[in-house]
């Protein structure tokens, strides 16, 4: 897709950070928009700074947890748009826990939202993507979905998760010839509201984790602009790229793996053991 005016992009968790931010772009594009968010207020936050762009936008209450909302989201689209060319399946949360320390709540949550909220995304938006024959499926994984954390088994899970079934889905798009691609996006710490939904729990402490002032500890680690985030995705859809790593950070993490598939695992252990944590 070398273009974006005239055309109609469907974007998860556009309250705030990456969400927003790609729609305000593609706005200044003149792409039309259909937003969705679990947060009213957020959504109309977005919705008020787009008022200067002559494109239509049609907001949603949406749970992508809930997969019929998803599907009457993409109903909605069409009916609203006439066509939909886009999804950014962008909506994610974050848990800090160990392994052992996991709630199967907390696994299920995660899951249901990082994961299968982007199987519905894509499932619900493929048909109508593929109509068009000129779209794209964008997909947000993360660094941790190329090279696993300590405290982040169950965010690693769902984001590995998310790279093998959006790799898998653009090789057989590729194999149709349909018109229609798709991208796999591994950002590293982007400033975000995802500290402020994540999860955590009294397990961090087996490691020598303080759990005071997690959210402001991780705060610390969100560096990249959401603008500078959506900028690279957008570039990387006109590019038709398969695969955008986004920070420095993340492009240092995916060297390491690269280079030392096994071996990151024990770095990650010894810098851990050489400082104590405060997440």
């Amino acid at each position: 897709m070398k273009s974006f005016q005239g055309k109609v992009a469907a974007i998860s968790g556009a309250g705030s950070g990456i969400g927003q931010q790609l729609a305000l772009l593609l706005a200044r594009q003149g792409c039309h928009l259909s937003l969705s968010d679990i947060d009213l207020q957020g959504l109309a936050q977005t919705q008020s700074l787009l008022q200067a762009y002559k494109v239509r936008v049609s907001t949603h209450l949406v749970n992508v947890a809930e997969r019929e909302q998803v599907q009457y989201w993409a109903e909605q689209t069409v009916r609203e748009h006439g066509q939909v060319n886009l999804i950014f399946n962008n909506a994610g949360v974050a848990l800090a826990s160990t392994v052992e320390g996991a709630s199967y709540e907390d696994l299920t949550w995660i899951t249901n939202i990082n994961f299968w909220g982007v199987v519905y995304g894509t499932k619900e938006f493929l048909p109508y993507i593929k109509q068009t024959q000129d779209g794209h499926i964008v997909n947000i994984s993360s660094i941790f979905g190329i090279a696993a954390q300590p405290t982040q088994s169950a965010y690693n899970a769902s984001k590995f998760a998310v790279r093998g079934f959006t790799e898998s889905l653009r090789q057989e798009l590729d194999i149709q010839r349909c018109g229609v691609s798709a991208l796999c996006v591994h950002p590293g710490g982007v400033r975000t509201n995802i500290a402020k939904s994540a999860r955590s729990n009294q397990s961090l402490q087996s490691l020598g984790i303080e759990t005071d002032g997690t959210q402001q500890d991780f705060e610390k680690l969100l560096r990249t602009p959401p603008e500078k985030a959506a900028q690279k995705i957008l570039k990387a859809i006109r590019r038709n790229q398969r695969r955008v790593l986004i920070g420095t950070d993340a492009k240092v993490l995916d060297l390491l793996q690269r280079f030392f598939p096994a071996g990151y695992q024990q770095l990650s252990v010894w810098l851990n053991r050489l400082q104590t944590w405060k997440y």
